[in-house]
């Protein structure tokens, strides 16, 4: 299974994207959409939309994962990260790629083990995981990461389904 994590923001959105084959993790591409600064929210928010349609069109993942919102202290930077993400969440649905969310705490129980690690331990854990030459930017690490969670969700889903099917048999 191809997973397309997004880590969204208007400012920099993350994105990576692995491959899932069984329990093994391999690493496809990641990187971060960065819309000019002086532009207006509405064409950052074009720009975040029309990179990740051409980078689903690109490699055609079949799931499209999401780190939901946390609660923000400032309330205008909470309303655009809620814009970036539903753009984000807009270009996943618009290529009917089944979109799902995950909670910070789930993205880092995933990767780390510890729900409360910091971004510099998620990117270290992410390099290591997908055995990356280099660790990637940190926008784009928690993308992989989101990615990550995702995959070992699914998979850890599946063996439970075997498992509850083959003991009801």
């Amino acid at each position: 299974m191809r997973i397309l994590g997004v880590d969204p923001g208007s400012l920099a959105t993350g994105y990576g994207l692995i491959q899932m084959d069984g329990p093994k993790l391999l690493h496809v591409c990641h990187g971060v959409i960065r819309p000019p600064a002086k532009i207006a929210l509405a064409e950052k928010l074009l720009i975040i939309f029309r990179e990740l349609s051409e980078i689903i069109q690109q490699h055609s993942p079949q799931a499209f994962a999401i780190e939901k919102v946390f609660v923000a202290k400032n309330a205008a930077s909470a309303l655009k990260l809620c814009h970036a993400r539903g753009v984000a969440m807009m270009a996943g649905a618009q290529h009917q790629i089944p979109v799902f969310e995950y909670s910070a705490l789930q993205v880092k129980s995933a990767v780390v083990g510890y729900g409360k690690a910091d971004k510099k331990q998620v990117q270290h854990m992410t390099r290591m995981l997908l055995k990356l030459p280099a660790a990637a930017q940190l926008d784009a690490s928690d993308a992989l990461a989101v990615a990550i969670c995702h995959g070992h969700s699914r998979h850890l889903e599946s063996k439970v389904s075997r498992i509850l099917s083959s003991s009801s048999g």
